[in-house]
């Protein structure tokens, strides 16, 4: 059975699933509907949320030590091969993961010591957007080998009005074994860019 996991919580994925070496980061959220029709209703409304989940690299002084170690909808693959991105999903509709994240523990290059998993709202200023209207976001964690969901994070919305992205999760490397931390912390970024540059 997944570990629920709280705010701050950090687990050893080696306890949790012994010989794990590949695992599917998968992300997910929902979009509240704004009640009332209104002449822009007529139109179609306001613009989709394009919601994106992205992995920023870091090494062990806690930055990107190149621009490929950003993992995103513009770059789906790392050079190593340790990390992939299956996709961008436009709107966030449908069930389940939104967006999956594909991570071969044993092929991480020795200098990455923390993967950031990330999720911002594209084109967020100029469509007057933030996660306020972002709700049931989640974070889970899935060996690939036995589809056995390991942890799962489930973010409150409460807490980031007027925030542009959320920190969602980091795996990270602690005397020779991969962890997971909930992370869940609110951030007010211009985009990916912006937030990367805060690792630079």
């Amino acid at each position: 059975m997944a570990i629920n996991l709280q705010k701050g919580q950090r687990i050893s994925l080696e306890k949790e699933a012994p010989g794990l070496t590949r695992v599917m980061c998968g992300l997910g959220w929902d979009i509240a509907q704004k009640s009332g029709g209104g002449f822009l209703s007529i139109f179609g409304g306001t613009p989709d949320y394009d919601l994106d989940a992205s992995v920023i690299c870091l090494n062990e002084q806690g930055k990107v030590a190149n621009k490929s170690d950003v993992v995103y909808f513009g770059n789906l693959r790392h050079p190593s091969g340790a990390i992939v991105h299956l996709g961008d999903n436009l709107t966030g509709e449908g069930e389940g993961d939104d967006e999956q994240v594909i991570v071969d523990l044993p092929l991480i290059p020795a200098y990455i010591s923390r993967l950031v998993f990330v999720v911002n709202i594209y084109n967020c200023v100029s469509r007057q957007q933030d996660f306020g209207q972002v709700q049931n976001a989640f974070v889970r964690l899935v060996d690939t080998a036995t589809h056995k969901e390991i942890a799962r994070y489930n973010l409150s919305g409460r807490e980031y009005q007027g925030k542009t992205g959320t920190i969602v999760a980091e795996v990270y490397r602690h005397s020779n074994e991969w962890k997971m931390a909930a992370i869940g912390d609110g951030i007010s970024a211009n985009g990916l860019e912006d937030l990367v540059r805060s690792y630079m």
